[in-house]
């Protein structure tokens, strides 16, 4: 298998706030929620950077289409990481994120490794960590 992640999926309780958070909060690009005409198919894409998109999915329909059983979230199982280019743009993300309805787990700080870093959830727990690594071009 070749490694690419050509698109990552969010879980979500109620679609139309997550699309909020993520278009008006965050600032994201979208053509909003698809897919409405098909049972268990309304979705919202996000354009990342080259190759890559977000997607908003209810969770019972991810259920749905897994054959799993919907379990509790936990959002200690992964972090989305989002690497800026400077101290001074993780406080700038990490207070967009606060204005735009995300809870702050840990403020911005300088880290152990020599960065500067801070965690957010989303209004549906999803964890991001937002980092400068002085190692890193971004």
């Amino acid at each position: 298998m070749k490694p690419r992640v050509t698109v990552l999926t969010l879980g979500v309780d109620d679609l139309e706030r997550a699309l909020i958070f993520y278009r008006d909060g965050l600032g994201f690009p979208t053509e909003g929620i698809v897919g409405t005409e098909f049972e268990h198919g309304a979705v919202a894409f996000f354009d990342m950077q080259e190759g890559l998109r977000l997607a908003l999915w209810k969770r019972d329909d991810i259920a749905y289409d897994t054959k799993l059983n919907r379990s509790a979230a936990s959002p200690t199982e992964f972090t989305i990481g989002h690497n800026v280019g400077s101290r001074q743009e993780v406080d700038l993300v990490m207070e967009q994120a606060e204005n735009a309805g995300a809870t702050i787990t840990v403020p911005a700080h300088d880290t152990f490794w020599g960065g500067y870093s801070g965690y957010f959830q989303d209004p549906d727990g999803h964890l991001w960590e937002v980092v400068w690594n002085p190692e890193w071009d971004n």
